[in-house]
């Protein structure tokens, strides 16, 4: 039997002695963890909230735009360590803290040489900090008394260090620094120096910027680089020499690096698009970081374009600019006012989204739409002349008039009264309505209702919104409002059909260089792409020009935000420069070429009539032109309105055989009948002597009766001789004027002068016009029922101001 051995005295004493230990250890150490338990409850971490700081708002391509700062007035752009460069990131750790993935918050090494060099003379001259407790003095700034170098600072630090190890990860420690670290001033994150110093993201940055930016949080004020550039760069060459000899850095990536100057901007926050970028601000309040669908370097040249152009305009102009990308509804460029913050422009209001009379630019969408309706081709006749729409009587812009004009003439010239005509035949509420469902709200007075003058700007929109609508001629007639972020819905809708949307579109691709009576000598060849309108609201209180090519959609709206007017600024001569300026500077290529719609065909017509040249008699056709067709409707000449059998279309007559009308029961031997194409009476004046003549009725035979086609009786003019020459009286500086009757007239009569409106007179009430001019005058007198007459004369003498009485 063996026998067991036992324990000797020695080696249970050593048992003894280890337990003893052991739990020496395990008490200690849990007295050491319930008291950084206890610290820790006692003495929580203050984090920054995930979404607090300040609010930047980006180009689509990351680029800040405007920077609004926090409560503190800090800037402070979010960023993690995904999106800076990893140059950045080299030369912070490598500087900074090498171990920074190795210890839990404290170096112990760093720390013995700090401390030992404290004793020596007497606080902490250096080292010792890692990342971490530069993150903890960050966000929780010692007091005075207890300083960042002082023992009892540097435990606070330390305490803290530890915590943050406890609570997060690396990564979130290294964020915390990348967006608090302090850079001079009001920035705080490397993504805000970067910006503030640079003008760059922290994305892009070269060696030597990474060395600057990594150095600079450790003496902010010191080493401000737009302010100490040598401080700077010699504290940046340091980080550099220390990049070759740890041999991150290759000392030819050192050297190049060396060469580079340090360059600063003047510290300022970004400012552009400042207006939509507030109000992107306001409309997200809680985002910290918001990303526009604008085009930074677009941006940036539309701005001084703008500042530089309305820099030749009364101090009191201001102007708004919106270009949208038609494929995608995003707003490329956004300028609500020419000079941001200037009060004599009134810098604070943005005339992108301000309420404004659109003046004449709503008439493409008429035009569309009363093709659409089948009511009008391009080439339909109009009537451009004085005419009374229910005590409603429009003016041109230039106070002229026209007679016979087409439906893409009138829309061109953007003449008001065929405009005024084409919508008392399309319905003022149902025009209204029309552009509701298209995205044009219309403004109108307090308890109005749609109406004529709407067509003129009677009432208002906004600029963002003509711009929306007017994308629908670039997109089939689809429009869709503008996008500012890219997760705002679009709202696309139709406006008008693909065929009539197409006609529009190449009617004002075809402008000539005579717009509303402001010749723009050679610009129009120029721009043969771009389709474009110009409007100008009642008292030039608004000028407008919209402009659309396959790509773009541009709008401009100049004027003074109070609503006072400014004269002699008008769409023509004041907006669309500006609109063709930005033309030139888009990018052209892109965008989707419209192929003619297979609802569009051409087709040769003939006026007066309106019918097709192969089906009317060549006797009937006295023009052809070539119109553009909707759904192949060809609509005939508009029938006037109460002229009774006076009005324009085909008339059948009874004539004998010396060509004189017969009428009723009257007859004649050798009778035949006979056809007329008879103009529009309102357009005879304007008619040449052949068009007259073969619209005129032929003479009642001798013994007939009088007929209905006598209802408008003949006027003449009295008070000058026709062809009669006038001199000036000499040594008089007064104009020439004359005065006039319109004997037989019944009714009120219209006087024109050179096709220009000089007033009117009731019967034959005597009427004075005050002669503009020497050379050839013209003075016509139209009756409300189609009668008119004209005399023409001579005037000798010098040339004086016109003034209309």
């Amino acid at each position: 039997m063996t026998a067991i051995p036992t324990a000797t005295p020695l080696a249970s004493t050593r048992r003894s002695r280890a337990w003893r230990w052991l739990r020496a250890v395990l008490i200690t150490v849990g007295v050491l963890l319930l008291a950084a338990f206890t610290l820790d409850r006692l003495f929580p971490l203050h984090l920054p909230a995930p979404d607090t700081g300040s609010t930047v708002v980006l180009a689509r391509d990351g680029t800040p735009l405007r920077a609004f700062a926090d409560s503190d007035g800090v800037w402070r752009y979010p960023t993690t360590a995904k999106q800076v460069s990893p140059l950045y990131l080299q030369a912070l750790l490598t500087y900074e803290d090498r171990w920074f993935y190795r210890h839990p918050g404290v170096n112990p090494y760093a720390l013995v040489r700090g401390f030992a060099g404290g004793i020596v003379h007497g606080h902490i001259v250096s080292g010792g900090s890692t990342l971490t407790m530069q993150v903890a003095r960050i966000i929780e700034p010692i007091s005075s008394e207890f300083g960042p170098h002082t023992f009892r600072g540097k435990l606070v630090q330390i305490f803290r260090a530890l915590q943050l190890e406890a609570h997060l990860s690396k990564a979130q420690i290294l964020d915390l620094y990348l967006n608090h670290a302090p850079f001079g001033g009001p920035i705080e994150g490397v993504e805000a120096a970067s910006w503030a110093y640079l003008g760059k993201p922290a994305t892009r940055l070269s060696h030597a910027e990474a060395a600057l930016l990594a150095v600079l949080p450790q003496s902010p004020s010191r080493l401000r680089p737009d302010r100490r550039a040598q401080a700077a760069r010699t504290a940046r060459d340091k980080v550099l020499r220390r990049m070759r000899d740890l041999g991150v850095w290759s000392p030819a990536e050192v050297r190049d690096a060396a060469i580079e100057p340090v360059v600063a901007r003047s510290l300022r926050a970004p400012l552009s698009a400042a207006l939509l970028a507030e109000r992107l601000q306001r409309q997200q309040p809680a985002s910290r970081r918001i990303t526009s669908t604008i085009d930074a370097n677009l941006q940036r040249a539309a701005e001084d374009r703008v500042g530089a152009y309305l820099s030749r305009l009364p101090p009191h102009t201001s102007a708004a600019l919106l270009v949208v990308d038609n494929a995608t509804l995003e707003a490329r460029i956004y300028v609500g006012t020419s000079d941001f913050a200037n009060p004599q422009r009134h810098g604070y209001i943005d005339m992108v989204a301000a309420p404004r009379s659109p003046g004449s630019t709503l008439k493409p969408f008429l035009y569309g739409l009363a093709l659409d309706d089948g009511l009008i081709h391009s080439e339909s006749l109009l009537v451009d002349a004085p005419q009374d729409f229910g005590g409603y009587k429009p003016g041109n812009f230039d106070e002229a008039f026209s007679g016979p004009v087409s439906a893409a003439e009138a829309l061109q010239r953007s003449l008001n009264v065929p405009a005024v005509d084409v919508l008392d035949r399309v319905g003022s509420s149902r025009f209204v309505a029309r552009l509701a469902a298209g995205g044009v709200d219309l403004g109108l007075p307090a308890g109005a209702q749609p109406n004529l003058s709407i067509i003129l700007g009677g009432a208002s929109t906004r600029l963002e919104n003509l711009v929306g609508a007017y994308t629908a001629f670039a997109n089939g007639g689809i429009a869709g409002t503008p996008r500012y972020t890219a997760d705002q819905p679009a709202r696309p809708r139709r406006l008008l059909s693909p065929g009539a949307a197409w006609i529009i579109r190449d009617i004002l691709a075809h402008n000539p260089a005579d717009v509303e009576g402001a010749p723009l000598a050679g610009a129009i060849n120029r721009h043969a792409s771009v389709a474009w309108k110009t409007g100008t609201s009642y008292g030039y209180r608004d000028a407008w020009s919209i402009g659309v090519t396959d790509r773009w959609t541009i709008g401009v709206w100049i004027g003074r935000p109070d609503g006072t007017p400014s004269p002699g600024q008008y769409g023509a001569v004041t907006a669309l420069p500006l609109l063709f300026q930005i033309a030139d500077m888009l990018p052209s290529r892109g965008g989707h070429v419209a192929a003619r719609p297979a609802s569009v065909s051409q087709r040769e017509i003939c006026w007066p009539l309106g019918g097709a040249l192969e089906s009317t008699a060549p006797a009937l056709c006295r023009q052809h032109r070539t119109a553009w067709l909707l759904d192949d409707a060809l609509p005939p000449t508009f029938a006037e309105r109460g002229l009774g059998a006076w009005s324009a279309g085909l008339i059948t007559l009874r004539v004998d055989g010396r060509g004189h009308r017969l009428s009723g029961a009257c007859h004649a031997p050798h009778e035949q009948t006979v056809q007329l194409a008879r103009w529009p009476a309102l357009a005879t004046p304007w008619l040449s002597r052949d068009d007259r003549e073969s619209s005129a009725l032929p003479p009642l035979a001798p013994g007939c009766a009088a007929d209905s086609l006598d209802s408008a009786n003949p006027i003449r003019i009295s008070g000058l001789g026709d062809g009669v020459t006038l001199r000036q009286a000499p040594n008089s500086d007064q104009p020439l004027r004359i005065n006039l009757r319109a004997l037989g007239a019944q009714g009120p009569v219209q006087w024109l002068l050179n096709g220009r409106l000089q007033g009117r007179s009731e019967a034959a009430e005597p009427m004075s016009i005050d002669l503009p001019q020497g050379g050839e005058q013209r003075v016509t007198a139209l009756a409300g029922d189609g009668a008119f007459a004209t005399i023409r004369f001579q005037v000798l003498g010098a040339v004086v101001e016109s003034t209309r009485r």
